[in-house]
Parts: structure tokens; sequence; C-alpha cells
């Protein structure tokens, strides 16, 4: 497979020896804890990392059932075998156990003293930092749930939220967890159609939503989004509105009230009358009941494959894809993924930047199974200034710091150091995932923070709510390449005839199951969609939809998608429902559109637009089509540029033909794109030929790079 990057490009992102574990670091390392406990009670001894990890991708049964005891998960009742059917997809997991997630994250709280640790250290534009201790997190989600169940809330109801990164949100999907019902959050940024898209497929019992939010220095008002989200789930029974302060409950004593001066300046109206379908709740209100009341929080025991949450794919070929997984699998995921690969534990502040709707806020939540205590920021990391991150990470004494490698290189093209702006003697690692960190990033990060920093990026998906390669606390960095495939994950980059490669670039795929795999997808009841999301071109062998490349010492390095998926700034995002928006202006016949982020490089989108007769792309258009976009979507899907074009090309089946326009603007052979006798109009290429000898001329343009 042959990649558009320029000669020596890969010897570069290899880079040099960075960074190597001190014998105490490594020995001190809970992955090394791990080891030595499987030598002195399981007679498994491992010479190194690459052996560990080997067997425990040969075995995979006693190594999950190894790890499962290692952090003494507990069952309400035993499973019969550890995996039943060894298939993908299908694979049985843990058959006949009981648990719940919630169950396993308060056995951190502790007793006596230990309860008033902190469990989230929060803060944003709207909220000065403080603390909410386990005690304090235990009695919330313990009323909250208590509430959700008076409305009827039980076993397999979804509770929707449109919440931001806020304690409140963290608060909502526990209680929801602890009932067995079914958790599913948008961030309040996302468009209200691509909110809806999301939700009503799930047909939710109960939405609990935020009238309100600041970002960027500006109050904004979700009100009225929330009265049309009401009005397009019919299935909804009750509504729990949040304040605009972010629902910091002042009824227990280490709950501060939020500063007036950091609230929206909008007062809290009044709640609706309700129109004899839904009953309004006020948050606060609920909250203060149960806690007066002196409920307790008992969750109940669910199977190990009981839906705990829908996450929801970027929505390429259709509608976003609503993606279920199950409790014990993620229990075992995240404290793999936290504990050995982060090296993340109860002594920690574990903070990572994220929207309350990317895969990262679910993975920082897990945080608290690891017993760290989880530090959330909502707000914009680049208001009041590019700086604010690292503010907050020394204010809230973070140890264990992450972001979008966006994010990274952002700062590092700023001229930003950090080091110089805060006090991050406490932080001890650093970890990026969304897109590739290239490795200028690895080094401007040793320059502007540490030299003496673990650099642990990750990649991995939505999809299984999991990372395939990550940091290893046992192992050297090399610039721009992540250190080790993870423990239980045989991950592979496969050739184009489907044979392993090492020191190639291929498609990034799976070889075995993982227990935090989708046990299906909402609504698709044969397993149709399922199996062509991510079985379409190898049966029984998972395909991502990244291009990666396994080195000869174990690493590798992330590439970009091989697909159509589009990511923006580490937020990966669909194609259809772009098209949806654009195509419902009466001047657009057809769209497409690709996103051309590889190898670290940042996003660079062009939009593709056919017109109807009489019309023009001009400024004016322009400008009404990405105010259409931002409004609808986000303003990540807003595109660099856009094109009138003559035609899309298409499949004979009608298909947009995204990925072979994709490649031919990334440099792939023009012969090998596209066969043209499988395409209803394959004169279209020849206008897209032109625009790609175009488009090479700009590529190495400062607004390109």
């Amino acid at each position: 497979m042959t990649l558009p990057i320029e000669e020596g490009a890969v010897e570069r992102a290899e880079g040099a020896l960075l960074w190597s574990p001190s014998p105490a670091f490594a020995r001190d390392s809970r992955l090394a804890a791990f080891m030595t406990w499987l030598r002195e009670t399981r007679a498994l001894d491992f010479a190194d990392y690459d052996a560990l990890w080997r067997w425990s991708v040969d075995d995979l049964e006693t190594f999950w059932d190894a790890l499962r005891a290692y952090f003494d998960v507990r069952f309400d009742t035993p499973p019969r075998t550890v995996l039943e059917r060894r298939v993908m997809p299908g694979a049985q997991w843990f058959p006949g156990a009981t648990l719940n997630y919630v169950r396993q994250v308060f056995r951190h709280a502790g007793t006596g003293d230990a309860r008033q640790r902190p469990a989230i250290r929060h803060a944003g534009e709207a909220q000065p930092l403080a603390d909410i201790s386990w005690d304090a997190l235990e009695a919330q989600v313990a009323s909250l749930a208590h509430a959700l169940r008076g409305m009827g809330v039980g076993q397999g109801d979804r509770v929707v939220g449109y919440l931001p990164n806020i304690p409140a949100t963290v608060v909502a999907f526990l209680a929801t967890a602890s009932l067995g019902a079914i958790w599913s959050g948008c961030a309040p940024d996302m468009g209200q159609v691509a909110v809806i898209d999301r939700f009503r497929q799930i047909e939710p019992k109960v939405l609990i939503a935020i009238e309100g939010y600041r970002y960027g220095g500006k109050a904004h008002d979700r009100a009225a989004v929330v009265a049309d989200l009401v009005a397009a789930l019919p299935s909804l029974t009750d509504v729990v509105r949040v304040g605009a302060g972010g629902g910091i409950h002042p009824a227990h004593p280490n709950h501060p009230s939020p500063d007036p001066a950091h609230r929206t300046d909008r007062p809290t109206p009044p709640l609706p009358a309700g129109d004899g379908r839904v009953r309004w709740h006020d948050w606060d209100a609920t909250l203060a009941q149960g806690v007066a009341q002196g409920v307790t929080l008992t969750p109940t025991p669910v199977p190990f494959d009981h839906p705990l949450w829908i996450v929801y794919s970027s929505g390429t070929t259709g509608m976003p894809k609503p993606i279920v997984h199950g409790h014990g699998g993620i229990v075992l995921e995240q404290l793999k993924l936290l504990a050995f690969h982060a090296d993340i534990g109860p002594d920690d502040v574990y903070h990572w930047y994220s929207s309350s709707g990317w895969i990262m806020w679910n993975a920082q939540v897990g945080g608290l199974l690891a017993g760290a205590t989880i530090a959330l920021y909502d707000g914009n990391p680049g208001w009041p200034d590019a700086s604010v991150l690292w503010r907050f990470a020394d204010a809230a004494r973070v140890t264990i710091f992450g972001a979008g490698a966006a994010f990274f290189t952002g700062n590092m093209k700023a001229g930003i150091v950090p080091a110089e702006v805060a006090d991050l003697s406490r932080v001890r690692a650093i970890g990026s995932t969304g897109s590739p960190l290239p490795a200028e990033a690895y080094a401007w990060i040793h320059r502007a923070i540490r030299d003496d920093l673990w650099i642990a990026p990750i990649s991995g998906g939505t999809d299984f709510a999991g990372a395939f390669v990550a940091g290893c606390p046992l192992l050297p960095v090399h610039a721009g390449e992540m250190q080790c495939r993870c423990l239980g994950a045989r991950v592979e980059a496969f050739d184009d005839a489907g044979q392993p490669v090492i020191d190639q670039v291929g498609e990034l795929v799976c070889t075995e199951p993982m227990p935090s795999m989708p046990l299906f997808l909402w609504g698709d009841a044969d397993g149709k969609r399922y199996r062509d999301s991510y079985f379409d071109m190898w049966p029984n062998v998972w395909r991502h939809g990244d291009w990666i490349r396994i080195t000869s010492r174990g690493g590798a390095i992330i590439y970009g998608r091989s697909d159509a998926t589009i990511n923006r700034h580490g937020i990966r995002m669909g194609t259809s429902e772009l098209y949806r928006v654009v195509e419902e202006l009466p001047e657009v016949l057809d769209s497409l559109v690709v996103d051309l982020e590889y190898l670290g490089r940042e996003s660079y989108m062009p939009l593709f637009v056919v017109l109807r007769d009489g019309h023009t792309l001009d400024d004016a258009l322009r400008a009404t089509l990405c105010a259409r976009i931002r409004a609808a979507l986000s303003s990540r899907h807003v595109p660099n540029e856009i094109v009138q074009v003559p035609a899309v090309p298409r499949t004979l089946s009608g298909k947009k033909m995204e990925v072979p326009i994709k490649k031919l603007l990334l440099g792939h052979a023009r012969d090998k794109i596209a066969n043209r006798d499988a395409m209803a109009n394959p004169e279209s290429l020849d206008w897209y030929f032109a625009y790609a000898d175009r488009f090479a001329d700009r590529a190495e343009t400062p607004e390109m790079r």
C-alpha cells in the first residue's frame, strides 16, 4: 500500500529514542506489579512486555480471567466459563456472570475519612475549581437513581443526556447505570439535527438536559433546543432540567455553590408546565430531595453483557450507528487500559480534555474504576488564551494529562511553553489520541514541559470503547511511535492480501475478540449492519479503518483513516449527516466531502457541491452553506473550502465514491483508485484528476500544511 508522504517522512516519524523508563519507574508501575502477581500466583513468568502481550492474545481466556482476578472484579453470580464462543462477531464473555459497573466504581469510596477524598475535581469558564468527595458523589448518584426509579426507569430503559463536561453528567451516567438502565449522551455544542438523529433511534424514556452553558467567554442558551428535542422524541416521559449553573448541588457540605459571577447571565425560569405527555423536574430539587431522605445506593446486578451505554459512530454510511457496550466488557477494558497502559491508580489526578460527546469522556470517567480523582474542565481550551488547560492542570494538581493531538500541535505552532505558565512538576505522563501525534510534537512536549515526561499516546475508537495501541511503562518512547499493542488485543497490519506485515503500512485489524467490542448496534435486529461495518473486508476479522505500521520493535504508527470517516481536530464525524444538511439547500443538487488528515497533518476538508442549473457558487452561497452546517451540526463540520463541481462520482449502485476521491487527493495512482467499469458516471473522474493536479501544487503551501 502506498501512502502520500514525502520522502523521509516515515523515518522522521519514527524519530530518535526520546525517553526510557528508569529502573524505579518500571519497577513501581502497575503493569510490573501485575507481572509479579502472575509469577507468584499463576506460575507465569514473562521476560518482557512482548512475551506478556503474546501470551495475552494467544491464551485469551486465561489472560482476561487473570485480569478479573487481579482487580478483584466481583460477580454477584459466577460465570459458567470465561469465553464460550471465540468468534467475531458473537463472542460470549463470562456467560452467566452478573455485576454492575457502578458497584465496581464505588468500591473505591472507602470508609470513614477516606470517603472525603476527592472523586471529581472540576472547573470551567462557568465554575471555579472545586472538589466533590467520594461520599458526596455517592450521595448524588443515589439521589438521582432514586428519582429515576420513581419516574419508572428500570433495566433496559434509555436515559439520555444533553450535557457538557460537568459533574452532573458523571452523576447522571452513574445513576442510570446503577439501575441497569442504558445511558447515552450528546454534548450541547452539537447541532439540533445531529442530536435528534442519534437520540431518536434509541427511543429514550428520560432526557436530562442543560438549558445553557458558557464556551469561549459567551453564554449559550439551549432552552429552545431542549424544547425541540422534547418535541422530536415522542418516547420521552420525563425531562430533568439542569440549570445554567451546571447542576452543582449545594445541599451537601462538599458541594460548594457556584460563584454567581461565574454563572450564565440568564436567570433560571420556571419549569415548563408540560403538555400531559412529559413531566418536568428540576435537577437541584431532585437531588436535594434524595439527600434529605438519606437514600442509599444499591446497584442492580445485571448480566456481564447487559448494555451499559450507547455511543455513536460518525455516520459515514448513513445515520450514525448506535453502538451498544456492556457492563462487564467496559469494566475489564477500562481497568486494563488505565492501570496497565496509563499507570493510573488511587494516587493520581487524571485529566483528559474532552467533550462529553467524545468516547474519551467515557474513558475519563473510567478513572474512577481505578480509584483516581478525575479532573473535568468545561470550556474552550483556547479561551481566554491557549494556556488555560495548563493552568488548570497546575491548580487541579493533575498527574496524568491527556488531550487530542490537535491540542498539542496547536500549542506547538502557537509557541506556547507550558512550563513557563504553570507548575507542571506533578505531571508524570502525557496522553494523546484522536489523530496521529507527529514526531515534532513529541519533541516539543519534552522541550516545552519537561524532558523526563512519559509520552503515551493511544489509538482505539468509539466502536469498542478502548485502545488497540497505547503506552507501556516498561518500554522506551520513540518519536511519533506508540509504544505497544495493548494486552488482549491481537492487532495486525494487513496487506491487500489479508496477510500481517511488519514495518509496512497496512490496514489496522484485530483478529481475536475483546470483551468491550459492541454487543450489537441498536435497531440492527439481524446483525447485518454490524457485520457490514467491521467485517466487510475479511470474514471474522475486525477492520478498524486506520492505516497502521507495526514496527519491528513492537511499536505502532497510525497514519490516519483508510475509509471515508472525517477526523476533524481529533473528533471523528461522518459524511452522511453533513450531506443531509448541505443538500437541503434548494441550490444544491449533490455533494461530496473528504477529509485529508494523515501522518499528523491537520485535517483539510474540501466540500464539493453540484449546483442546480442557473446557480453559481459565490461568496453569499458559501456563507450560507457554512452557517447552515455550523448551526445544524457543529463548527467542526465546516469545510476548509467549498468547490463547485460538475458531478459527484458514483458507483453503479449509486454510492458516492468518497474513498476513491480521497485516495486521489492523497496521491494514490490514478489507475488504482477506481474501476471505471463499476461507475455510473466514469467521465466525472476527469474533472477530479485536473483538480488533483492543482491541489498537489498547493499541498505544500503554509495553509495546507
